[in-house]
């Protein structure tokens, strides 16, 4: 997870991660949706999401790019914004509403 706020201004974060496959990007994009809608974060658009090659989900401050390999390669977003201050996703506490257990 990028920091991007002081290099873009469409968004704060940049979630980036690959999927094996055109139905393995698909599941993620379907998993991340269904949770996030559960907790009320609908995002302003999809796109990608019928190719499986790279879907982007925009939660305007949030970002998440889900990308086959070869389309992670191809774009570079890690190039381009490998300079960005990461997060470590897993330190981000989060508190626990039951609806992503149920997922």
């Amino acid at each position: 997870m990028y920091d991007v706020a002081d290099a873009i201004k469409v968004a704060d974060y940049f979630v980036v991660v690959t999927g094996t496959s055109r139905p393995h990007v698909r599941a993620m994009y379907e998993d991340v949706h269904h949770r996030l809608k559960r907790l009320g974060e609908i995002h302003s658009r999809a796109e990608g999401a019928d190719l499986g090659w790279w879907v982007l989900l925009d939660y305007s401050d949030v970002v998440v790019h889900i990308q086959q390999d070869e389309a992670r390669d191809y774009y570079g977003l890690d190039d381009l914004y490998g300079d960005c201050p990461k997060l470590d996703w897993q330190a981000v506490e989060v508190k626990d509403t039951g609806a992503l257990a149920d997922a």
